[in-house]
């Protein structure tokens, strides 16, 4: 069945919502392109995934996290950066969703994962667990809970950033 060409305006008029939600389902499953604004990495996954990270450097924006944040989408992250290695525990007083913490070292080596951490319900912060800080490491980066898994990720695999 074909358009005629005098017809064409109000073809993609009525159906415009249409072809516009058909290209957005088309992206679904592709990663999102890198964020704009703010301190983002580029960290591609041993599988050849690719993962963009909010950069926290500052101790302030560290022991901040992902604390009063609702989501986090799968193909993002929070890529905390210690000035020097050393053993570096992590709680999720005041995190809204599962993640998965991954420790590495200088060299962006694993050597550490807490699967599927879950956030801390507790109202004292003192009653928070915290996960990892066994091994040294300089960066941590958080993902969505489950994504290690469906990743790949393991101790001793090497992330590129």
């Amino acid at each position: 069945m074909g358009v005629s060409l005098g017809l064409l305006p109000s073809y993609f008029m009525r159906h415009g919502l249409l072809i516009a939600a058909l290209a957005v389902l088309c992206a679904c499953g592709k990663s999102s392109p890198a964020p704009e604004g703010t301190n983002y990495k580029k960290i591609v996954l041993p599988g050849g995934e690719t993962v963009y990270a909010e950069v926290l450097i500052r101790q302030q924006d560290i022991m901040r996290g992902m604390m009063l944040r609702n989501a986090l989408a799968p193909d993002r992250g929070l890529l905390f950066v210690h000035v020097k290695q050393g053993k570096y525990a992590y709680w999720m007083y005041n995190v809204r969703v599962p993640l998965d913490i991954i420790w590495m070292d200088k060299d962006r080596r694993i050597v550490e994962i807490s699967a599927n951490t879950p956030p801390c319900q507790e109202t004292n912060s003192k009653k928070c667990p915290q996960f990892g800080g066994t091994r040294e490491a300089m960066f941590v980066l958080e993902i969505a809970g489950g994504m290690a898994e469906k990743y790949g990720l393991a101790v001793d695999q090497v992330l590129s950033f």
